[in-house]
């Protein structure tokens, strides 16, 4: 047993529909309590401290906030090493950066290196939990997986499916894409805790026939995930309507091939219709939102407030889209989320943006009955703010006047710096002051 003492904040329920204050958890000096992997108590650290066994170790975090891990709802690893490949919009990035990128992934090697640098990255920025794209490549897959094994982490990652408009070197057909992806879901869907998503990258690059190549693969197996991208860019759009007439909408394309329902989450959604927000409210279909990349490639401004706006809510969970996205780190992310926000003339609550990024994305991806939140129960993923990581931050904290603008403050001018420790299953993955001292 492991145990962390001070300032706590996690969530009970959704802030967007019953409020900041009836789901906000916040306590100025709490123990969050961890054996075999998951949380074991969680209070007040005077109710919490006696309860405990004799000897059980107690780490001590001042000028520090303990927060559910955080998730990132939407991430492609291989695009690691081509962050920062800017000045295009995403069609010509794709053709310009990314497939040339990703067809290095037949190599498993190269795969796992890539992968390794990704997942210590992630766990660098308090990242526990991510819905992964891998590459065309089963190796990219079975790269990543093998390091997340070896870590124990709480991932959701899955082969990308493309049989058209792209280059040779990162096409699969509809029954290959079909047959490796059967493959890898027998050898690694259930697996510790590691959890499979179906895969096509989006509409533009998927036949009809691989579309329901990949609904097939969802109904024969009910508790994979499917994760995609849904009405990113105005060009992206018009091109997947004349690829696919007969579909309604984009998110029509989706939906006619099985593809949407409860554990279905799509990136992006900057150019949905309001029909469609209706119809992912009716099918619990989720979203990721993926502001820096949005921004990055200029694609436009998600509608946070429409997506959730009560009696039509949808998922929403926050993620770093890396690489269209421009940092891993999600205090940044959730800072971009807020500025997006501003702009579209609907301010986003500091208490809001963490939701998006621990409970919230965990909901989108149908996790949050067992991370998320700090709850007796839950899996011990745990992540420990430094709320003075520079000397900025420790003046301006000085003059917060509650957890509010203290969240402000740390999305503003927070980053990597200030993710003090990680915890993944109660074991201390990433120790920041540790690590400087290597």
């Amino acid at each position: 047993m492991l145990a962390l003492r001070g300032a706590a904040l996690s969530f009970t329920g959704d802030p967007f529909d019953a409020g900041i204050e009836a789901t906000r958890e916040h306590i100025a000096d709490a123990v969050v309590a961890m054996d075999g992997g998951r949380i074991v108590a969680f209070g007040a650290a005077t109710a919490v401290l006696p309860t405990l066994p004799p000897g059980t170790p107690v780490a001590r975090y001042d000028d520090a906030l303990i927060s559910a891990g955080f998730v990132d709802a939407h991430v492609h690893y291989p695009q690691l090493p081509i962050i920062g490949a800017g000045g295009k919009a995403l069609l010509d990035w794709l053709a310009d950066h990314v497939f040339a990128e990703e067809a290095r992934y037949a190599d498993f090697e190269h795969a796992r290196a890539v992968a390794r640098t990704y997942l210590r990255e992630s766990l660098r920025n308090g990242i526990t939990t991510a819905s992964v794209f891998c590459t065309v490549h089963p190796a990219s897959v079975d790269a990543l997986f093998t390091e997340a094994a070896k870590l124990d982490l709480r991932l959701v990652a899955g082969k990308v499916l493309m049989d058209c408009n792209a280059p040779p070197a990162v096409l699969d057909t509809a029954q290959r894409g079909y047959d490796e992806s059967k493959a890898l879901i027998g050898r690694w869907h259930g697996r510790g805790r590691l959890r499979y998503a179906v895969t096509p990258r989006f509409a533009v690059t998927s036949t009809p026939a691989q579309l329901d190549a990949a609904g097939t693969l969802v109904r024969e197996h009910d508790d994979v995930h499917v994760q995609s991208h849904v009405s990113e860019n105005a060009a992206e759009v018009a091109l997947v309507t004349t690829l696919h007439p007969k579909a309604a909408s984009y998110l029509d394309v989706y939906a006619r091939h099985g593809l949407v329902g409860p554990r279905a989450i799509y990136g992006h959604g900057v150019h949905l219709t309001a029909a469609d927000f209706s119809v992912l409210h009716e099918t619990d279909t989720a979203l990721a939102h993926c502001p820096t990349s949005n921004n990055f490639l200029g694609s436009g401004l998600f509608r946070l407030a429409e997506a959730t706006r009560r009696g039509r809510a949808v998922r929403v969970g926050l993620a770093t889209d890396v690489g269209g996205g421009t940092s891993l780190s999600i205090l940044r992310t959730m800072q971009a989320a807020s500025e997006v926000a501003q702009l579209g003339g609907e301010p986003l609550a500091p208490s809001c943006a963490l939701y998006l990024a621990t409970r919230g994305a965990a909901r989108a991806l149908g996790l949050d009955d067992r991370i998320g939140s700090l709850a007796v129960g839950m899996e011990a993923d745990v992540v420990v703010l430094d709320l003075a990581s520079t000397p900025l931050l420790a003046m301006r904290m000085r003059h917060v006047r509650d957890i509010d603008e203290a969240l402000a403050v740390q999305m503003a001018l927070g980053d990597d710096r200030a993710i003090r420790a990680t915890y993944v299953a109660g074991r201390c993955v990433h120790d920041r002051d540790a690590a400087a001292s290597q």
